[in-house]
């Protein structure tokens, strides 16, 4: 499936920044076998002072962009060709998950795909007794490691509303599990944790999701947004999976990757620091369009 995409982000901010510099993650990536970046370019205004291009210790690329003159909006604007090839059905292969734990200690690899990297408590995906518990109430000793994180998946999806304004981005995960609602950010981090908490390594996946109109209806320009789901490990065989528990499903050609971490921190957008004082106000768009469809 070939995808044109098309994303702003725009800062207006109260007063001027004398000088910022932030961290940018927006650019879909080049997975080989999984997804392919044809084309993809980012244009900042105002121009910046200085943007660098580097990887970070997950293999994400991002861009280092910073402003050394007073300024009181930054709009971010990425175009980018992807393809997705179609998603087939995969066999579970996976482990029976009393294994996993042992198959685990026989990976020595610490690269940034590691497992190991994904198992312990991460900043916004703590460890936490009752979402653990959650958990465990819906497996089974049978299941293996993949019916195991579907069957957790289902149950956030079932158990939680999603809710646009229930939380925001610094909404700690204890409290949309509590609340039982939230957006996917908040999905993504309740089932890492949960995930982590039986024993399973899980992370975090910022993307683009394809969303489709209803029929007879055109598309709205800017009406797709960025996306969250979940990474979690299999064992040797199956390897890494992706699920989003925002729609319950295993993750398919319509989900684009952007950057993948332990949590939201790892893969924010945009995050960074400038001198200022007083509020902003943020607003953003994102096309996701089939090439030669609608």
């Amino acid at each position: 499936m070939l995808y044109d995409i098309a994303l702003s982000i725009e800062y207006d901010y109260e007063n001027p920044a004398g000088s910022s510099r932030h961290v940018v993650r927006l650019m879909p990536a080049d997975l080989p076998g999984e997804q392919r970046l044809i084309a993809g370019s980012m244009t900042v205004l105002p121009e910046a002072d200085e943007i660098r291009h580097f990887a970070d210790f997950f293999d994400n690329g991002a861009a280092e962009v910073s402003f050394v003159v007073p300024h009181d909006r930054i709009v971010f604007c990425v175009t980018a060709r992807v393809e997705r090839p179609g998603v087939t059905a995969r066999f579970d292969t996976s482990l029976e998950k009393a294994r996993l734990a042992d198959a685990l200690k026989r990976v020595l690899d610490l690269g940034p795909a590691s497992p190991h990297h994904f198992t312990a408590g991460s900043p916004l995906a703590p460890l936490v007794p009752e979402v653990a518990d959650f958990a465990r109430a819906v497996l089974t000793p049978s299941m293996s490691v993949f019916e195991s994180i579907a069957a957790i998946g289902r149950a956030i999806h079932a158990g939680f509303a999603y809710e646009e304004g229930a939380t925001t981005v610094d909404t700690p995960m204890i409290e949309a599990f509590r609340s039982r609602s939230g957006v996917c950010q908040d999905f993504s981090h309740i089932m890492i944790s949960a995930l982590r908490g039986v024993g399973i390594p899980a992370g975090y996946v910022s993307g683009f999701l394809r969303t489709l109109p209803p029929d007879g209806q055109e598309r709205l320009e800017g009406a797709d947004a960025m996306h969250a789901w979940v990474r979690a490990w299999c064992g040797p065989d199956m390897g890494w999976v992706e699920y989003d528990p925002t729609n319950a499903l295993v993750v398919g050609a319509d989900h684009i990757v952007v950057a993948r971490g332990r949590d939201y921190a790892d893969v924010a957008p945009v995050k960074g620091v400038m001198r200022s004082v007083g509020g902003h106000s943020t607003a953003h768009k994102v096309d996701v369009v089939p090439v030669g469809g609608r």
